[in-house]
């Protein structure tokens, strides 16, 4: 049993390694000051962050897990109607709208994990499909309450309160990103402390071999259960900055499409790798925005792209380099 484990242990991503861990931080803090001589928006490295986080969810349980789910984009959307609705019907406040819209979200992929848990391969994945289109179509077709195609609108992102302070994320593209970064730290830190505890060594041995988890007495469907649960509420959780951050909520963030874009971007960056995602929604934001301001077929393009990855860097592009580096120091 140690020897399965330490096998498992060494296949873990590391969080990558120092150099790759201070360039990435680096970026991301001094996005909003560079991007704009490039041409650029904040607003759109805002984007960045907030796909990255769903991405780097679905990593949690493709990449790490092994379990394929083209339906995240379910809870990503549930998280976004969860804020919008909040802040439109209930209460406007900020971090309830965020707590509620990450608790629909996140507990729906929690109880709907619960009844597909024992399947694997095609039908898991064909499974959380049919769970996010029964959502689509809700959010498309209940006009009064959802806005129907035309999806949720007349709410927008209130101001925090720290007692007698106040954090204006109302206005100001600059200070909103720097909003959104730091939740991206708070969850990208707890996924990181989850990856690398015992409970996310398990996960990575299940990826490896199932039958001989199974078999040193693993209870298996639980571990994937939890994986498929603590990515839904990652993903919930990027739905509602994506609602804050455009203060709107329409049926597309619950359309199986976006599942397959997060699905591109966590095996372009590199799926076995933590901050993979992260760079595969960046590649993916940016050529998006760029190519879609020239061609309204710019789907094709991206498809072009994830071909070639596919073809020339398997492991995606932050896993070809730690298979680069691995190879340097066997040698």
């Amino acid at each position: 049993m140690s020897a399965f484990f330490a096998a498992a242990r060494e296949r873990l991503p590391k969080g990558q390694d120092l150099i790759v861990l201070v360039v990435i931080w680096t970026l991301l803090v001094s996005v909003p000051f560079w991007l704009p001589m490039l041409g650029g928006y904040t607003a759109l490295a805002s984007k960045v962050l907030v796909f990255g986080l769903a991405a780097m969810g679905l990593n949690m349980l493709l990449g790490f897990t092994g379990v394929l789910s083209f339906g995240h984009a379910a809870y990503f959307g549930l998280g976004a109607y969860g804020a919008g609705l909040t802040l439109r019907y209930l209460v406007h406040s900020t971090p309830l709208a965020m707590l509620a819209g990450t608790l629909f979200g996140g507990l729906a992929g929690t109880l709907f994990g619960m009844l597909i848990v024992r399947r694997r391969g095609v039908y898991f994945a064909m499974c959380t499909i049919a769970f996010g289109q029964l959502w689509y179509y809700l959010a498309y077709s209940w006009n009064d309450f959802t806005g129907g195609f035309d999806g949720l609108r007349d709410f927008h992102r209130e101001p925090i309160g720290f007692g007698p302070f106040t954090f204006d994320i109302t206005n100001g593209e600059t200070r909103f990103y720097f909003f959104l970064l730091v939740i991206f730290a708070a969850a990208v830190g707890l996924m990181g402390l989850l990856l690398r505890s015992p409970f996310g060594r398990t996960l990575v041995a299940i990826r490896e071999n199932e039958r001989r988890a199974r078999f040193l007495g693993i209870p298996v469907e639980r571990h994937i259960w939890l994986s498929f649960s603590i990515s839904c509420f990652v993903a919930a959780l990027a739905g509602t900055l994506y609602a804050l951050l455009n203060n709107f909520a329409d049926p597309l963030t619950l359309h199986y499409s976006l599942s397959g874009y997060f699905v591109v971007m966590t095996v372009t960056g590199g799926m076995r790798t933590f901050w993979g995602p992260l760079v595969g929604a960046a590649l993916f934001v940016l050529l998006q925005d760029y190519i879609s301001s020239m061609t309204v077929n710019w789907m094709f393009f991206i498809g072009v792209m994830f071909i070639l990855v596919v073809l020339f860097f398997p492991r995606g592009l932050l896993g070809m380099r730690r298979a680069a580096a691995s190879k340097a120091r066997g040698s």
